[in-house]
């Protein structure tokens, strides 16, 4: 077989100038988005960026406006139904019933997408012993932690084992040791072979996956590896240190050359040209304003500056 007639292998998403409006406004805006299968795509973005619209819209919750695409082959708009018991979805908040145990909610979505027998009794088993929620199978799920409930949302999007998942900030408002927990959980999904699409307002999050998608105003600014992202910077990073960081902050966006800076609590990320260059004519133009800065060097950009880099750049547009 030659070259050009081996085929693509299916995307797990493919949507081209998505669009979705309310009121007018779109929330939304032309999105070209694919995903390839067993892939891990992290969307970040602010309130309002369209991130949870746009999970909504792939998990064929609501109709699109405009355009369309496809998941796992099926077109969005006339296979809804086909691709909603192919894949899993797990909202923002927590919106089992508090009134059943553990168990019975896991057992009403097992009802729904209709999962009996030996295979429902062996899921069950898979699913408690994954989440580790076992010994609470009996505890009524209003009486859960937080990042137990997380869990149990978790365990009823996987009960028919979907084989794309669309989880909106799954860690959000939970505890720190609750987050790394879910997060590994997830990850098992991903090496098992799941196709993964999490919205997440964390950047550390963001960082574990395997292609971040950035998002803004309802458009998709860009999508890559996190490596690369940062590969891809028009500037380098010089990090100071500094006790006035708002004043310092202030003083050195005003000098000719600079591209940015941004606060990171005690810090600065000075964007620039020859960073080396820079860090002692930063450090000279602090002391002569009398503000006592730290350690000063060149550091790899983070992703936030990248995305804040991005997130300007379409606000300039």
């Amino acid at each position: 077989m030659q070259e050009s007639e081996v085929q693509r292998p299916t995307p797990a998403v493919e949507v081209k100038g998505l669009r979705k409006e309310f009121r007018g406004l779109a929330a939304v805006d032309g999105l070209d988005l694919e995903v390839r299968a067993g892939e891990l795509l992290g969307l970040v973005g602010p309130d309002g960026a369209g991130k949870t619209t746009t999970l909504r819209l792939l998990a064929t919750i609501m109709l699109p406006t405009g355009g369309g695409g496809r998941v796992l082959g099926l077109d969005m708009v006339r296979d809804a139904e086909a691709i909603k018991r192919r894949i899993g979805y797990m909202p923002q908040r927590f919106s089992l019933c508090g009134e059943l145990t553990v168990q019975e909610n896991i057992e009403f979505f097992a009802d729904i997408f209709h999962v009996f027998g030996r295979e429902r009794e062996e899921r069950f088993r898979q699913l408690l012993e994954f989440s580790q929620l076992g010994p609470f199978r009996d505890r009524p799920a209003r009486d859960l932690s937080g990042g137990m409930k997380q869990k149990l949302a978790l365990s009823c999007a996987l009960i028919h084992t979907p084989e794309v998942l669309f989880l909106d900030e799954p860690t959000t408002g939970v505890d720190p040791v609750s987050r790394r927990e879910l997060w590994k959980l997830l990850l098992q999904l991903w090496r098992r072979g799941a196709t993964l699409i999490i919205a997440t307002p964390y950047m550390d999050e963001a960082e574990r996956c395997e292609r971040i998608g950035f998002m803004q105003r309802g458009r998709l600014l860009d999508a890559d590896a996190p490596a690369r992202l940062k590969e891809r910077c028009p500037f380098q990073v010089v990090e100071l240190a500094c006790e006035e960081s708002r004043r310092a902050r202030a003083l050195i966006a005003r000098q000719p050359g600079v591209k940015g800076v941004e606060v990171f609590g005690d810090r600065l990320h000075v964007k620039v040209d020859g960073a080396e260059q820079w860090v002692p004519r930063l450090r000279r133009l602090l002391a002569e304003a009398g503000i006592a800065a730290g350690a000063a060097a060149q550091v790899p950009p983070s992703i936030e500056d990248v995305f804040l880099h991005l997130a300007r750049g379409d606000r300039a547009s």
